[in-house]
């Protein structure tokens, strides 16, 4: 009769250590299942309050078009899109902030090719460009093949799908215009510090966008021309003051310009795009949504595209972190 009780007992004793352990299990997996649930309701207010931030810089936008005149827009730093924007407190300490940017005021790299054609007087741009930045201008040629729709090299220095099948893993030149500044990072031996130099002054819109002499900084238009410096190109910055220019032709007659050939081709001194960001703080959560707006004479805002795989905000533009 003992024998047999002890043998109860064990069993009583398996079973409660089993139960136990279930338990435990069930109740791990449960705090584990609230803790994830917490994560993606958090991950999904921050979303929408980054939404909220675009759907604000929208509104901007739109009063800043109303106050002038829609068919023929003028927009420069002075105006209220352009000046930061106060945070905005969220519940539990957070923080929303929103930055609005023109990238039709840096040099636009879809406009190298037109028409599946080099344009010669983008690509002398563009190269004075690398030079200012004291980048090598083998990127000029290798760009122009990424972007055009043939296989034949451009220059001594293009690259074309027989060189990148070489690359591992191999791939090929895409042929068409970029759908991100990103994308340069595709270009044959493009090196990580080149690229990232280059980032604050360059942008990827449609290839007929025009340059924006209002809010372009020294360095980019110091480009236009050959024989124009960055230190003569701050002349223009400065000239433009608080209201901008109000025509091309008065950018134009700027006596830095003078005698230097200037041209009012690819050159404009209002926006269409636009780039918001938004950046959110919650919850120990840093969460970043970058959006390009297109901004239509029907005075309507279309969103182009939303991206909220950014680290962080762009590097602005050295020239422009300056009064």
């Amino acid at each position: 009769m003992k024998r047999q009780r002890g043998v109860a007992l064990i069993t009583v004793l398996l079973v409660v250590a089993v139960v136990t352990v279930v338990c435990a299990g069930l109740v791990a997996r449960q705090h584990l299942s609230i803790r994830s649930t917490a994560n993606q309701l958090s991950v999904l207010q921050a979303r929408h309050y980054a939404l909220g931030g675009e759907r604000l810089a929208e509104a901007v936008l739109l009063r800043d078009l109303r106050e002038g005149d829609p068919r023929r827009p003028v927009d420069h730093l002075g105006e209220a899109w352009a000046r930061p924007l106060a945070s905005f407190p969220l519940d539990d300490g957070g923080e929303l902030r929103v930055r609005i940017e023109d990238p039709s005021g840096r040099f636009n790299l879809n406009g190298l090719v037109r028409q599946r054609q080099a344009d010669l007087r983008a690509v002398a741009q563009f190269r004075r460009l690398l030079q200012r930045l004291e980048i090598e201008p083998i990127y000029a040629d290798r760009l122009v093949d990424w972007l055009d729709g043939d296989d034949e090299p451009s220059g001594g220095d293009g690259a074309e799908d027989n060189q990148y099948l070489l690359a591992e893993p191999p791939y090929r030149a895409a042929n068409r215009s970029l759908a991100d500044v990103s994308e340069l990072r595709l270009l044959l031996d493009m090196r990580e510090a080149d690229y990232r130099r280059l980032l604050p002054y360059v942008s990827a819109l449609p290839d007929d966008t025009m340059l924006n002499v209002n809010t372009a900084g020294a360095l980019v238009l110091s480009t236009l021309v050959d024989g124009l410096t960055p230190a003569r190109a701050m002349e223009l910055v400065a000239a433009r003051g608080r209201e901008g220019y109000r025509s091309v032709e008065e950018f134009l007659a700027q006596p830095a310009l003078a005698g230097l050939g200037a041209r009012s081709q690819g050159l404009a001194v209002g926006s269409q795009y636009f780039q918001v960001i938004c950046e959110v703080n919650l919850d120990q959560r840093r969460q970043v949504l970058v959006s390009s707006l297109q901004r239509g004479s029907d005075s309507r805002v279309r969103v182009l595209g939303r991206d909220l795989g950014q680290s962080g905000l762009p590097p602005r533009a050295v020239e422009e972190e300056k009064p």
